[in-house]
């Protein structure tokens, strides 16, 4: 009788301490998507911004869920700036998009080393699939430089940043109007696929 009762009283404990424990467990504060995006040069991981930049998160995660990015090349390489993709195949065909997107330059990320941001025509709403990755701290890009609407920031490399790098210091020449700082030896965008 004694040891059912212990038995009970331990069961008890056991019961409330975990439901304590349930109720005192801290709630995931970084709910942001993840995307990992394959090339042939190594992975790049990106954090998107979900809160600060919905519209152009949503539209870099659609043109990825549908595979536009899928052999596509980072076409614009800067060193000292930026590189950019998500566009252009090898052989300097741009693939067609959708309609373009607002311009979210106003949420207060900064064009700092490693943010992603949205590219676009001189027109501030003109973004469509392209994107680039910022290799130093473009303080000219912000809000409202160069134009007044600046270049809307929505993701961040958060591992991969050796692999941006290589692809900046790859060598590049001009293929003729529209296509300046072209690298001679193309990286790849095999694939962008959400990892949460």
């Amino acid at each position: 009788m004694l040891k059912k009762l212990l038995f009970a009283v331990l069961a008890l404990l056991l019961a409330t301490g975990i439901a304590f424990a349930e109720e005192n467990i801290n709630p995931v504060v970084n709910m942001d998507t993840l995307v990992i995006m394959e090339t042939t040069l190594g992975n790049i991981k990106i954090e998107l911004f979900d809160k600060e930049a919905p519209i152009s998160v949503r539209n870099f995660l659609e043109y990825s869920k549908n595979g536009f990015y899928n052999d596509t090349i980072f076409h614009r390489v800067i060193p000292g700036f930026m590189v950019q993709g998500g566009g252009f195949t090898s052989d300097r065909k741009q693939k067609p998009t959708r309609g373009p997107i607002k311009n979210e330059a106003a949420n207060g990320l900064k064009n700092d080393r490693g943010t992603v941001a949205m590219a676009r025509t001189p027109f501030p709403d003109s973004a469509t699939s392209q994107f680039f990755i910022n290799v130093v701290n473009n303080k000219m890009l912000n809000r409202p430089n160069p134009d007044g609407a600046g270049y809307a920031v929505f993701g961040k490399v958060v591992e991969g940043m050796d692999v941006v790098d290589k692809i900046v210091n790859l060598k590049t020449r001009n293929m003729g109007a529209g296509f300046q700082n072209w690298p001679e030896t193309p990286v790849f965008i095999r694939l962008v696929k959400v990892l949460k």
